[in-house]
């Protein structure tokens, strides 16, 4: 009876200490702050504001606009009243990470509490 080749390629390992599973590990970005979607669509947005404003180059590439549209469509919180209340409910949380903050941050808008818990290891509210 003859060997079948297999289907599959072999699964390559993660260059770094990058891993996808139940305990966090981001490598070298570990202590790193993190945006979520909604607060980097502000800060680019205060940034490009600013710049318009004191009358300094501004070059709109096609990556620029790319990611604007990109965040105008996924970044959950429009307002900054909002993206800081949605901070400062998950500040209170001491086991989370910067990036499980900014990440559950969108979550919570999207997914709702429960949505949340199903989908992270910690009871965020």
């Amino acid at each position: 009876m003859s060997q079948h080749a297999p289907t599959s390629r072999t699964r390559e390992r993660p260059a770094g200490d990058e891993e996808a599973s139940a305990v966090l590990s981001l490598g070298e970005f570990q202590a790193v702050p993190s945006l979520s979607l909604s607060e980097a669509r502000i800060l680019i947005k205060a940034v490009l504001d600013y710049r318009k404003n004191n009358n300094s180059q501004l070059q709109e590439t096609e990556t620029l606009v790319k990611t604007q549209d990109y965040l105008d469509v996924f970044a959950r919180f429009k307002q900054k009243e909002n993206i800081e209340a949605v901070e400062r409910l998950l500040l209170g949380r001491a086991e989370l990470d910067s990036f499980e903050r900014s990440q559950l941050g969108e979550w919570l808008a999207w997914r709702g509490r429960r949505g949340c818990r199903t989908v992270h290891r910690y009871s965020v509210v």
